[in-house]
């Protein structure tokens, strides 16, 4: 090892040094004041008359194994603590037809959406045997995947009967900004639709552009099983007596902000 060779490692190793050694310093501080618990292993929980409730998770990631998998995976794990099934369903590559405002599907007796080529028919079947919703989304200039944006749109207005009252959550993978945005994009939709949005500890966000760089996250992770922790705690909740939604008022006819 000449020299500057002997120099830059050097210089490498100290940097290193530098930067653990207060993380480490925080870690040590944040367990001693008993910030850093670990979760106790929850008891499995069965409900509906016995039966397991189960959550509808879609990745709307093109990458079926990416960072936007990772968190859903995390929450499938958490969820099956709590004896919660599960379904992650990929959107991939497949293309996904935005919704053309034809009508369709309101003659056709909640058949949903009349275009059945696609994954919306997929997750409109799907939606008939779940109790919640989970969707994931990469961040692309700020907003959700075009594919999920069109996917859910069509859903909801198609079939909005099968999401009503199904407790709902969205969370949003980026490399750097633009999630919050993205999260409130996903938001609107399950706030007109009568879902109770089920959060966390923060907002539903984690960080990572390469593959599996998310898992580094820790907080972003935890995150996600508190999420998941959350969800299954609702589900329970709600369907504990069997009464699933509350007496609403009957809905006026749509007005506009002219009149």
């Amino acid at each position: 090892m000449d020299r500057r060779d002997f120099i830059k490692k050097s210089a490498l190793a100290t940097a290193g040094a530098t930067i653990t050694a207060p993380v480490s310093a925080m870690l040590t501080k944040a367990e001693n004041a008993g910030l850093m618990m670990s979760e106790a292993e929850p008891a499995n929980n069965t409900s509906l008359s016995g039966k397991a409730p189960k959550v509808l998770l879609v990745n709307g990631s093109p990458r079926a194994d990416g960072n936007t998998f990772c968190c859903l995976k995390e929450i499938e794990t958490q969820l099956q603590k709590y004896g919660v099934e599960s379904e992650i369903v990929q959107i991939g590559r497949q293309s996904v037809r935005m919704c053309i405002n034809c009508g369709g599907c309101r003659r056709n007796n909640g058949a949903g959406c009349v275009f059945d080529d696609d994954l919306c028919a997929i997750i409109t079947e799907k939606m008939k045997g779940v109790n919640a919703l989970i969707v994931g989304t990469p961040v692309y200039y700020g907003q959700p995947n075009g594919g999920i944006l069109s996917l859910m749109q069509r859903l909801f207005y198609s079939s909005g009967h099968l999401v009503q009252n199904k407790p709902a959550a969205a969370l949003a993978v980026c490399r750097r900004g633009g999630a919050t945005a993205t999260l409130q994009t996903m938001n609107m939709m399950f706030e007109m639709m009568n879902m109770p949005v089920v959060t966390s500890q923060y907002w539903n966000i984690a960080y990572g552009a390469g593959k599996g760089e998310v898992k580094l996250d820790t907080e972003g992770m935890q995150t996600m099983r508190t999420l998941a922790t959350n969800m299954a705690f609702l589900l329970q909740k709600i369907y504990a007596d069997g009464n699933y939604a509350p007496q609403r008022e009957e809905r006026p006819t749509f007005m506009n902000f002219i009149r």
